[in-house]
């Protein structure tokens, strides 16, 4: 009853079992793909916060067996869809066109796939697992490893000698309920990723991973054009859309002249924050004491009892500035990421509800978890006679 209940309200839950897919997750990477065509000429990946292995099932089956999926399956979809309305036959010319297009749907060669998260991840073909926490120092080494098995860690060079293509990142952390906290540490489990994603990834490689949108998550954008060229921000149709959760897609790797990545040192700064503004306050311009007041008709500085300047009946000075920078007036001072919906309009309503035939079979999933963090609390809960507690005996 509980499975037939969940198939009717989460009709991605339904079709990711029925496909054999691990998880529902599957289908906001493949629709992401649809938009953003992430898989063109990517061969090296890196996945993190990778259980229960959905988004790396998607690189295993596309890399590695050469399936179709993703933007491939909609550009085969429509050019047959072109064909049967103009019911054209295509030429031999066009078919070898068609071909020589779809040859990234073979299985690629030299491909290399790592996964790592803090839950084990049942084994997949081709995909090298890694259990490790992305934000301790100490998974650096043990990632450039597995990517390059030739890496000396002894170099203390945190730097891939191959780097990857793109970089995922799917993760998020228990959350709470107070919106303000789970966006506050969603942020920093972001920026762990970003921080292993620029140790590993090549220039105008991508980089693509999970958010949650909140008040200030501008400057979260901001701070990723420094490194990308283009940067959107996209929501799958099959993420719901009651949910604050969206991906940041960040295309064209473009690190800063003499950047050199380490997660002992966030973002290029680290533990040397607190100088750098130091340093910075030092060298600020004196302002003048907000007790003195510089009379426009005259030049000279009057106390703010003695000035000319009008004043109203709160109280408060009008002063004109004049604008004395060298830019321009009309340069963009302030960037917005473009928000792009993904997938298509045809396709089911993630927050819907789907009536089921009359001999729908409930499937189980395709892989349980191998470790829940919940296992042990199921294991009391069961040994204590279920979610209510084991009946009461009556003594007579």
């Amino acid at each position: 009853m509980g499975k037939s209940s969940k198939d009717k309200r989460d009709a991605y839950y339904r079709l990711a079992k029925e496909q054999g897919w691990r998880a529902r997750s599957a289908f906001k990477l493949l629709q992401l793909d649809e938009e953003f065509n992430l898989f063109e000429n990517v061969t090296r990946v890196v996945d993190l916060c990778a259980a229960p292995g959905s988004w790396s099932q998607v690189l295993s089956r596309v890399l590695i067996k050469g399936e179709t999926f993703g933007r491939c399956a909609w550009q085969d979809r429509e050019a047959k869809f072109r064909q049967n309305m103009l019911k054209v036959v295509p030429s031999a010319a066009a078919s070898q066109q068609e071909v020589k297009e779809r040859e990234g749907n073979k299985p690629r060669p030299d491909v290399k796939i790592v996964s790592i998260d803090l839950q084990p991840i049942s084994p997949l073909p081709g995909i090298i697992t890694l259990r490790a926490d992305i934000t301790h120092p100490a998974t650096v080494p043990l990632l450039l490893k597995a990517l390059d098995p030739e890496y000396d860690p002894e170099t203390m060079n945190q730097q891939a000698q191959t780097p990857v293509d793109l970089v995922i990142s799917d993760g998020a952390p228990d959350v709470t309920g107070l919106h303000d906290l789970d966006i506050y540490v969603q942020s920093q489990l972001l920026f762990a990723a970003l921080n292993l994603a620029l140790c590993v990834l090549k220039p105008g490689g991508k980089f693509v991973a999970k958010i949650f949108r909140g008040r200030n998550v501008d400057l979260l954008y901001a701070q990723l054009k420094v490194f990308f060229e283009k940067v959107y921000v996209a929501k799958p149709r099959s993420s719901r859309a009651s949910s604050v959760e969206a991906f940041i897609v960040c295309i064209n790797f473009q690190p800063p002249e003499g950047f050199k990545a380490s997660l002992e040192e966030p973002l290029g700064v680290g533990s040397r924050l607190s100088k750098m503004l130091e340093e910075r306050n030092a060298v600020a311009p004196i302002a003048a004491p907000p007790s003195l007041m510089q009379d426009p008709a005259t030049g000279t500085w009057n106390s703010r009892e003695e000035s000319s300047l009008p004043v109203d009946d709160d109280g408060i000075e009008d002063v004109q500035v004049e604008d004395l920078s060298s830019e321009p007036l009309d340069k963009d001072i302030r960037w917005v990421a473009p928000f792009v919906a993904c997938g298509d309009l045809s396709a089911f309503d993630s927050d819907a509800s789907y009536k089921l035939p009359d001999d729908h079979v409930s499937l189980d999933p395709v892989q349980p978890p191998t470790a829940p963090p919940y296992k042990r609390a199921i294991e009391l809960r069961r040994a204590n006679g279920g979610a209510y507690g084991k009946p009461a005996t009556v003594s007579t």
